[in-house]
Parts: structure tokens; C-alpha cells; sequence
């Protein structure tokens, strides 16, 4: 937890990009999660997910709708959904304007734990937001933040990799695995789903 100012972040030319090439770059990055009184906490994405225009799985693959609307906007905004009835997923909305494209941020290994968190969970800090879900719980993000650009001053907004992690990448230390996407009955043979190797906090290995 932190609350000093925001450091550099990935703009929209950065994100304005389809989604398959900006999903394994946001491995390494961190999302940033800001609350009114300016408490910060950060948490590194080690986990995403790709969603594209002609693909089954994306939201807004068949036709435009309210739901879905956001993806059709600008990138840099924040897609939030309701799965379940339950829980909440945040996307990161990618490519140009009116091309309906996103990544799902899946997991990330945070920096500090909220308080609010409980204490059954806070044992297992490696998997506090393990999963889409689980980070929107921990992060308090929920639907209110839907459609929010993700800059700073937002409550929400993404860091690029440390210099530390890019070397670790450039060098192999740090590995990334690229499979097939969780939980789909479409398009669940594209290969779209990235991860930190041995990397304890992201959701599902394989």
C-alpha cells in the first residue's frame, strides 16, 4: 500500500493495439487500484486472457448492446462485467476506436493486501486475486467503474513493466506460457491465455 503519485502509465497508444499482441504485454505490468482518500494498491498482472472481434468468446462477437458498449470505444477503458450473478471481471479495452477488442486481466500478485480482506484468505496471500473474480474482490471493482479510462487520477489505472522484470524477460529468468483461454464453450481452442511460469498467484496452471 502506497500513497504516493502515479508513475509512468500505459496510454492509449500503447493499448491501441489488437489484443493478442497487447495481452502478453501486460504481463510484468501492474494495475493500480486508487480509492477516494488516494490509498493505492498494486498488484502485477501475471495472468491475461485475449478477446477479439471475430472471436466466439468475445462479448461483442455477435452485435453491439449495452453491455458490451465499451468495447467499442476508445482503448485505454475499463470493461467491467457481472458473471454469475456474483462476480466481477475487469478487461482492459485494446485496438482502435469502434473495433470491439480486449484483454482480460486474470490474476495478479499483489503488493499488500487490503485489510478488508479476510483472515482465512489473507493465510494465502499468493492467492488473494488469483483469478478474475478474486482480484475485482479484492480490489473493490465492481460495475461503477465501467467505462472509467485507465489514467492516473482514475480509480483505476496501468503501470509498464519495471526495468527489473523487462530484464528478467529479455534474459528468460522470468517465462511466460501461452495456452488455451479458461472456462469457454467457444473459441476455447485459441491459443489467447498467457502466464508467468511457476508464477503461484495466477489461477490455473496448463
Amino acid at each position: 500500500m502506497t500513497s504516493t503519485d502515479a508513475h509512468s502509465f500505459l496510454d492509449t497508444a500503447w493499448l491501441g493495439r489488437p489484443s493478442t499482441e497487447v495481452a502478453p504485454d501486460l504481463i510484468g505490468c501492474t494495475l493500480v487500484r486508487q480509492f477516494p482518500d488516494r490509498t493505492l494498491y498494486r498488484g502485477t498482472i501475471v495472468e491475461t486472457e485475449a478477446y477479439a472481434p471475430d472471436d466466439p468468446a468475445c462479448h461483442a462477437y455477435r452485435r453491439r448492446t449495452a453491455r458490451n458498449e465499451v468495447m467499442f470505444g476508445p482503448p485505454g477503458a475499463c470493461y467491467v462485467y457481472l458473471i454469475y450473478g456474483m462476480y466481477h471481471c475487469i478487461n482492459v479495452v485494446t485496438d482502435l476506436d469502434t473495433v470491439p477488442s480486449a484483454v482480460l486481466i486474470r490474476a495478479l500478485d499483489l503488493e499488500s493486501i487490503p485489510p478488508w480482506v479476510d483472515e482465512k484468505q489473507r493465510k494465502k496471500r499468493d492467492r488473494v486475486a488469483a483469478g478474475p473474480g478474486k482480484l475485482c474482490r479484492a480490489l473493490k471493482i465492481d460495475r461503477t467503474l465501467n467505462g472509467i479510462q485507465l489514467e492516473p487520477g482514475q480509480p483505476l489505472w496501468l503501470e509498464p513493466r519495471s526495468a527489473s522484470t523487462q530484464q528478467a524477460i529479455a534474459k528468460g529468468t522470468l517465462k511466460m506460457v501461452q495456452t488455451t483461454r479458461i472456462g469457454l464453450t467457444q473459441g476455447a481452442d485459441l491459443p489467447w491465455r498467457w502466464y508467468v511460469k511457476g508464477c503461484s498467484a495466477v489461477s490455473k496452471k496448463g
